[in-house]
């Protein structure tokens, strides 16, 4: 009997052996298929310049790039500029000063991260431009119109993605300066540094990891947008891909314009690296929260004038233009925004669930077995975060038509099967958000400890049960907040839907484009509020965060 008995525990613990390693090699499998997945559509655009078009290149060289370049050039210099000036001065004014409002403007100051730069463009264009609100104002009270300024060319731009992506610096700015800013300044003061000097030379360099990465993120956002300059006119490498692509139907000059961009990427993301890199500049200490300056005589009313403008300019002009066009065209909208919405929610749904399960396999195969491959593996998987979605696109659309092909050509089974449904237009949602599904399961994960499971072991729970009720309800937190930012990021996507949706299929956001390409700014509110609404929840989840 009891040979009988230790024969089939040793059978059990066999079977348990195989069954692991099993998993260790199908999760491993899958995280190397994903791997391959993720970096699929840059083939294409690599290989596409071994198929140059001289004269269309020779045309784009004599008309296009050099203008290209040199507009890139300068809006990525200029948004920048303003985002640090912007960003850093407003962390400063926060942590370090006390004023009436600052408890509003400590989270106002970052709801602009709910408006997309598109719809903000048009906002502050159509406020601005011509038979605007804003010269009817002025004509009402005489001042008249002459004077204003032309907001379409590089500064109005700029300006916009200025406005819109700040909150990314000032986020992250603020974290450092409460950790340790302002000890750092303090201790200077008391050494005798001036107030200039003490900023300049010691808080600087210190928080630097924080307002590169953030700047980081400012360049990649501005450098993958294209409804914003699209609405202005003003031409980018997104505009021109797209040209490419839809004007001179040459899917190999696209992805070429594509490489050239990435190149600009690759530079903002070594950037956004080399900060968070710089972790030497850390410095350990308890920060001085109780005392904040107060904001006295002129020099304070115009530091909280300055405040209080970038909010309105940045979050509250726009909501309120945006409400106030949609309440006037309320009308005009019938059965087709609700289609519009209907389709915007079950792409989101749809992408953020899929997302989430890649996601999960990659967190479980480094939990598994964490390895330097494996490491490299999910890191790269992750580099579509930095593809704009014009590139993204068109690398998608290259290679599933080349797989269509070899379909064709296996089977006899013609037709774009893989490249002309939803299937390309998940597929980017997948590639371009898994870095955002997988940073909060990872995180989750990291806060199980071993020990955790081990004592669920040692109390007779399986491995079905082990899942169930202790990774689970750990990791909900993380889930839930990958699932969140997943589906407002879909739900905002432009470029990416714009090229890829199959027929039928628009969204809000591909709404919101077409009618502003019509200059229907009224009209277009309406979609635009409901999709300011949902990018309202993840702001939301980042106060929090930031506040705990």
């Amino acid at each position: 009997m009891t040979d009988n008995t230790d024969r089939q525990t040793s059978q059990n613990a066999s079977t348990k052996r195989w069954r692991f390693g099993v998993l260790k090699k199908v999760d491993g499998f899958l995280l190397w298929a994903i791997l391959l997945i993720c970096l699929l559509p840059l083939l294409p655009l690599l290989f596409s310049w071994f198929n140059l078009e001289p004269e269309l290149w020779q045309h784009l060289w004599n008309t296009q790039i050099p203008q290209l370049l040199s507009n890139t050039f300068w809006l990525v210099l200029l948004v920048g500029v303003g985002s640090f000036l912007i960003g850093v001065s407003l962390a400063w004014l926060i942590v370090m000063h006390d004023f009436p409002g600052r408890s509003i403007l400590q989270w106002g100051l970052m709801l602009p991260l709910a408006i997309p730069p598109y719809i903000l463009a048009f906002t502050l264009l159509g406020f601005t431009d011509y038979e605007g609100p804003l010269q009817h104002m002025l004509e009402a009270v005489g001042l008249g119109v002459a004077w204003l300024p032309d907001t379409r060319n590089v500064f109005g731009v700029a300006l916009i993605f200025t406005l819109s992506l700040y909150p990314y610096v000032y986020l992250l700015m603020r974290s450092a300066l409460q950790r340790k800013g302002r000890t750092s300044y303090e201790s200077a003061r008391t050494l005798g540094y001036s107030r200039a000097k003490a900023f300049w030379r010691l808080v600087i360099p210190l928080t630097r990891p924080a307002w590169i990465a953030g700047l980081g993120l400012v360049l990649m956002e501005t450098l993958a947008d294209f409804g914003a300059v699209a609405i202005f006119n003003f031409d980018t490498f997104t505009t021109a891909i797209y040209k490419s692509w839809y004007g001179f139907f040459s899917a190999g000059t696209a992805a070429q314009l594509a490489c050239i961009l990435l190149l600009f990427v690759a530079l903002s993301v070594l950037v956004e690296k080399w900060g968070r890199g710089q972790s030497r500049y850390d410095q350990t200490g308890i920060a001085l929260k109780e005392y904040r300056q107060p904001l006295t005589g002129w020099w304070g009313w115009l530091v909280q004038i300055f405040a209080w403008t970038v909010f309105a300019l940045g979050f509250v002009l726009p909501v309120i233009q945006l409400l106030v066009w949609a309440i006037k065209t309320y009308e005009r909208h019938t059965d087709g925004t609700l289609e519009l919405l209907s389709h915007t929610m079950i792409l989101a749904v749809v992408a953020a669930l899929i997302t989430l399960v890649v996601a999960g396999i990659m967190v479980w195969a480094k939990r598994n077995r964490e390895s330097t491959s494996r490491n490299l593996a999910i890191e790269f998987s992750q580099l579509g975060y930095a593809l704009p979605g014009t590139v993204l696109a068109v690398g998608i659309m290259m290679a599933l038509n080349w797989i269509d092909g070899g379909i064709a050509g296996l089977f006899g089974i013609k037709g774009q099967w893989l490249a002309s449904g939803l299937f390309a237009l998940i597929l980017a949602y997948v590639i371009r958000f898994l870095r955002i599904g997988y940073g909060p399961v990872a995180s989750s994960m990291s806060q199980i400890k071993p020990s955790v499971v081990e004592a669920a072991a040692s109390l007779g729970a399986n491995q079905k049960e082990r899942f169930w009720r202790v990774y689970i309800p750990l990791l909900r937190p993380g889930v839930f907040t990958a699932l969140l930012l997943i589906f407002v990021e879909v739900m905002k996507e432009l470029p990416a839907t714009l090229m890829l949706r199959p027929f039928g299929w628009d969204t809000l956001a591909v709404r919101i484009y077409e009618l502003t390409s019509e200059g229907e700014w009224e009209v277009a509110a309406l979609p635009a509020v409901l999709l300011v609404a949902v990018g309202i929840l993840p702001v939301i989840y980042l106060i929090k965060k930031s506040e705990s």
